[in-house]
């Protein structure tokens, strides 16, 4: 068998292998660091989270049942962690969820607010979309949407796990992490749309 196989290393690591933990380190440190900046939003916390998985996984391995993939497991270890960071740091702006985010319509309108129709930015040329100040916008509204949901949209935009892989991630159904990411991904588009709108006109 592979010495690098993941049901290899689980074992080597359970018998006190440091070189097991350092292969599993390469393997998915940058993908829990990405996880953890884009839940927590500041490199220092995405780092410190990093360092706190794999602490986590070498202390834990043990309850590592290998009912779901190994990189499933380290997924959802990242994920709570960064959450329980950001939580920690913002605790006093902790606000109800249907407070914080807009309710949307199929057709792109926020609930009350039919005057106001999301604009179809596909045809937007890519230098609009991508220049600083749209990249401030976008990064403004991630930091504003509540944890749950950011988690939804990194894994699943960035990380672009499936749907049933983030569900079980987050302890989630399907359609809960569904609805999240919908939700999400119009409170986003909202924002860069009136960042936008002056140039489409």
């Amino acid at each position: 068998m592979d010495a690098t196989s993941e049901t290899v290393l689980v074992e080597r690591l359970r018998n006190g292998d440091g070189a097991a933990l350092e292969t599993l380190m390469e393997r998915y440190a940058s993908r829990v660091y990405r996880v953890a900046r884009g839940i927590t939003r500041t490199d220092a916390d995405a780092e410190e989270v990093v360092q706190d998985v794999f602490m986590t996984l070498a202390r834990k391995i043990d309850n590592f049942e290998g009912r779901a993939a190994l990189g499933t497991w380290i997924y959802r270890v990242a994920t709570n962690a960064a959450l329980l960071r950001r939580r920690g740091k913002r605790a006093q702006l902790e606000v109800s969820l249907e407070e914080h985010l807009p309710t949307f319509k199929d057709d792109g309108h926020r609930e009350g607010d039919r005057s106001y129709l999301l604009a179809d930015w596909s045809q937007t040329p890519e230098t609009e979309l991508l220049d600083g100040e749209a990249r401030a916008v976008l990064s403004r509204a991630i930091d504003q949407l509540p944890e749950p949901y950011r988690a939804v949209l990194v894994l699943r935009d960035v990380e672009e796990l499936t749907n049933e892989e983030t569900a079980r991630i987050l302890g989630e159904s399907v359609a809960s992490v569904k609805s999240r990411l919908h939700r999400a991904r119009m409170a986003l588009r909202e924002q860069l749309t009136r960042h936008l709108a002056p140039a489409l006109h």
